[in-house]
This record gives C-alpha cells, structure tokens and sequence, in this order.
C-alpha cells in the first residue's frame, strides 16, 4: 500500500492560502477573538457583518488546527441521537437543537453561495444500522424525526443494499446535508473580513487574560490587545482557560482515495454514510471524485502517539469500509489524524461562564456537528454581544451543567 500520511489533507491540498502578520504593536477593538479556524471565522464574518470591529488572534497559521484536519461533514443529525437528546432535555429541546443544525445548513449554503469556490455541494445522508440490534432504535428516531418535520426516510435492508450497496438491516435517509472544504472556506471569510476592516493576526499566542469591570485585556507577549468583549474558539484547546472541565479530547484518523471513477466511488459519490456503532464509520466524496473515510476514534490525546498510529488505523477503517460496503474497493492515498473534544451529551457550549463574567464568551463547537454548530454559535454569540435573548442560549449555553 503507498500509503502517504502526515499533515491533515485539506492543507496539504490547499497549501498556505495567504500570510496574515502577528499582532506586534497595542491595540483595541470591540471584540477580539482567540481561534483562526472555521469557528472563529464564521463568528468573525457575523460580528463584521454586523458593524463590530474585530481583531481575530491565532497561535499558528490561520486553519492550521482542527480545521485542517475535519472532513468536514455537515449534517442536522447530532452525534446525540434525538430520542435520547429528549430524554435528558426534553422533546421541545431536543426538536429545537436538530431543526436548528437543518436551518444551519441553509444558512452554511447561502454564506458559500456568496463566497465561492469553496466545494460546497449538497449530499444526502445515509445512517445505516451496524447491528440487527440498532434497528428497533433507529425506526423509533426516525418517527420522531419525522414528527418533528425533519426530512427523513426508512430504507430498508433490500433496497439498502440494491441503491447504496450497503449490507445492513435498515438505514434512515435524509436530503439535508452537505460537505465543503473548511480550510478554504476559512481563508475565504477571513480575506473577506479583513476588506471589511477586520484585522486578523496569525502566529500571534494570548499568554493571559485580564478581566475587567469595562473591558478584557489580552497579554500576548509582545503586543497587548484592549477589548470590549472576547470570545474564546480555539477549538479542544480552548478547554485550558476554563478550571471546569466540560469535555474530553479524542483521536479521530481518516483517508482520503486518488480520484475515482463514478463506477468506482458508487453511491458516496452523492451519498455521505455513518452508521450507528460508536465510534463509528463515516464516508463521503469530495468534488474532484475521491472518497473520504473516517472513524476509529480513540482516547488518545498525544500527538506523537496518535500520528503514530494513523498507518494501522487507516488500514483499519479500509477493511470496516470492505465488510459494509462489498463492493467498494478504496485504496487509501493519504491519511492522517486530528484531535477533537466530545462533550457527555453531543451539544455544544456557546456563551459567556461564571468563571469570567459576561465580557468572555466560549465558543466550544464540539463533536462531530462542529462546524453546523459554529454558524448558529456565531448568531448565539452576537446576540449575548448586543445583549439580546437567543433562542438556543439555554441549550448551548454551560447553564445546562447546573
């Protein structure tokens, strides 16, 4: 197998979009925020849209962290399935989270629409029982979906295997999904906040913040910055600036195939698929016709020692992908592994913590819907900016850890 591993895919494919410089001199602004990838790039591009002045700070190059590793999945379904998200929150909460993550589909196909070139292409999403156990689980979720207006369809075991050639017992079918290339789409929103007056700063560390009455004050170590108000996105790194621990950090390990043929690819070539196994397998394609694999995740959380297991696990998700789906022969080109953070109940946390008052927001985008998460989360944050109520402040918000 040549079998290539090393940085994530997406910059590698991309290269170094554009330099931004380090923040080397004071300055102040309405709101600054911690994080360059696609977190803080959606909140950027709401807070400009909106008439803030922002100054965005990163520790690397601009998308060079999780965003560069993420495969970029965009789906209404939460890692949580429904009918257990309404049993620890209840039905109208529960509802509320998953019609809001197809609403934030739209909104993700509107900002690409506007911003080009970023491999934004609807798919439909196939979530197939792994287990003859899972089925009796996976219709009962379907109902509810579908009670609750969600787009949803039962496939069953035959024409599972005769349309996707996926042999399992049952799947639920949804038209509301969608992939992209989150690195370009980082660069893109950025470039475009900065014309707008935005100014963004890579290779640029915040050591410390300084909570005061009026403002924040970040001490990054040659230059300070005065702000009205912060927002920490900083991805599963985010977590050390909070004494409360509110998730834990996993491994996630991925492929990615040379180009294929349509015969070759099937019907990932229009259908992204998981299944219901925990941690569990997922594929979609990408615009030029390879097919993306990921899974095998694990509680790893050193980078030395997860890199290190990227060839095994590759070879891993290929033989899982050849016993699900037969007759799909992929032959990984490329792999490599990312780390994320997962909270207990699958949602995210989006909003100021009584560790540091209402001037310093989180924007924890975690598990596998971070970046549908992240454009709500932008909105959310605004609207806690502009002391305004939100909707899905509750839900998202730490209050529910109480």
């Amino acid at each position: 197998m040549d079998l290539k591993s090393g940085y994530p895919f997406w910059s590698i494919r991309n290269g170094l979009m554009r330099a931004f410089p380090r923040l080397e001199q004071d300055a102040q602004c309405d709101v600054a925020i911690v994080g360059g990838g696609i977190t803080g790039a959606l909140i950027a591009d709401e807070l400009v849209r909106h008439g803030h002045d922002v100054v965005l700070l990163e520790q690397r190059e601009i998308g060079w962290g999780s965003t560069s590793a993420s495969t970029a999945l965009l789906q209404y379904e939460i890692d949580t399935p429904m009918v257990e998200l309404a049993g620890r929150y209840g039905i109208a909460s529960a509802a509320l989270a998953y019609r809001s993550c197809a609403q934030a589909i739209e909104m993700l196909q509107e900002l690409a629409r506007d911003l080009g070139e970023v491999d934004f292409r609807r798919n439909d999403s196939l979530y197939y029982a792994s287990r003859r156990r899972d089925l009796p689980a996976l219709r009962e979720e379907t109902a509810l979906r579908a009670r609750h207006g969600l787009d949803t369809r039962w496939i069953d075991a035959a024409s599972l295997w005769r349309d996707y050639g996926v042999r399992a017992g049952g799947a639920v079918l949804s038209t509301q999904a969608a992939r992209m290339d989150p690195y370009r789409m980082t660069y893109r929103l950025l470039s475009r906040c900065q014309r707008r007056g935005a100014r963004i700063h890579d290779r640029t560390q915040v050591h410390d913040l300084q909570v005061h009455h009026s403002h924040v004050v970040l001490d990054c170590g040659q230059a300070r910055l005065r702000a009205g108000h912060v927002v920490l996105a900083a991805g599963y790194a985010s977590q050390r600036w909070l004494r409360q621990r509110v998730a834990r950090n996993r491994s996630s390990y991925a492929f990615v195939t040379d180009p294929l043929h349509d015969e070759e690819i099937g019907a990932v070539k229009h259908t992204m698929m998981w299944e219901t196994a925990r941690p569990y397998l997922y594929l979609r394609s990408t615009h030029d016709g390879r097919a993306i694999v990921g899974g095998e995740d694990d509680d790893l959380d050193i980078p030395a020692r997860r890199d290190a297991r990227v060839m095994k696990k590759a070879r891993q998700l290929q033989k899982k992908v050849a016993r699900a789906l037969p007759d799909l022969h992929l032959r990984p080109a490329f792999a490599w592994a990312g780390t994320f953070a997962e909270t207990a109940d699958g949602l995210p946390f989006f909003g100021a913590h009584d560790q540091y008052g209402p001037r310093v927001a989180f924007a924890m985008a975690y598990g596998g819907n971070g970046i549908t998460y992240s454009m709500l989360g932008a909105g959310l944050l605004r609207a806690g900016i502009e002391r305004r109520a939100h909707p899905l402040a509750g839900l998202f918000g730490f209050a529910r850890l109480d």
